[in-house]
């Protein structure tokens, strides 16, 4: 069991590092358009399935709320997290639309779109960065794997190089957080200058 443990610790450690080393200026570059389309009074749209779901909501919970610091909300939408949305358009039009069609409602041109996915092969993604190139937004994609048909709709491809779920979802959470906290960083001039109670 404990061999296990070190092994699994090992494997995240060298992905961290490979990703560390690769994929920094592309984070940075991730960041920049986040913060242009925030100052510029454009909203991020953040999507995905399954645990990617999860860390959709975690990212838009770290801009509406606070990652480290504080400053006023900042415009996210979680487009995993309305349920009476999602099961009506997957009921009406089908589960490959639960986020092209709220996108087509609510993205205007100038916004960030981020697709979190593992495999970058879902339909419903692919679907939803169509529409989101479409509509004139900026496209992100936090990947997996090969990066799948998803990495070639967008603008900024972070593909996380493993073919393990889990551990593309745990870099995904550290991408998220450095993002956080480059982001809070950037908007400050949008922040209240009152110091925390």
């Amino acid at each position: 069991m404990l061999k296990y443990i070190e092994d699994q610790f090992m494997v995240h450690k060298a992905l961290l590092d490979t990703v560390a080393k690769n994929h920094s200026p592309m984070i940075a570059a991730i960041a920049n358009d986040i913060i242009t389309a925030l100052l510029h009074k454009k909203k991020i749209m953040v999507m995905g399935n399954g645990g990617s779901a999860a860390d959709a909501q975690h990212f838009v919970a770290e801009l509406i709320g606070r990652f480290q610091s504080e400053r006023h909300a900042l415009p996210a939408l979680c487009l995993a997290a309305n349920m009476a949305s999602v099961t009506a358009i997957g009921n009406d039009y089908g589960f490959e639309e639960i986020f092209a069609r709220q996108i087509e409602g609510l993205a205007s041109d100038g916004d960030v779109v981020i697709a979190i996915s593992t495999s970058g092969n879902s339909q419903n993604i692919i679907s939803a960065l169509k529409k989101a190139r479409k509509q004139g937004c900026k496209t992100i994609g936090l990947l997996g794997k090969s990066g799948g048909i998803a990495a070639s709709l967008a603008d900024h491809p972070l593909v996380v190089p493993s073919d393990s779920p889990p551990a593309i979802q745990e870099m995904h959470t550290t991408i998220i957080h450095i993002l956080s906290g480059l982001i809070e960083k950037g908007v400050a001039s949008l922040s209240p200058s009152e110091k925390q109670p």
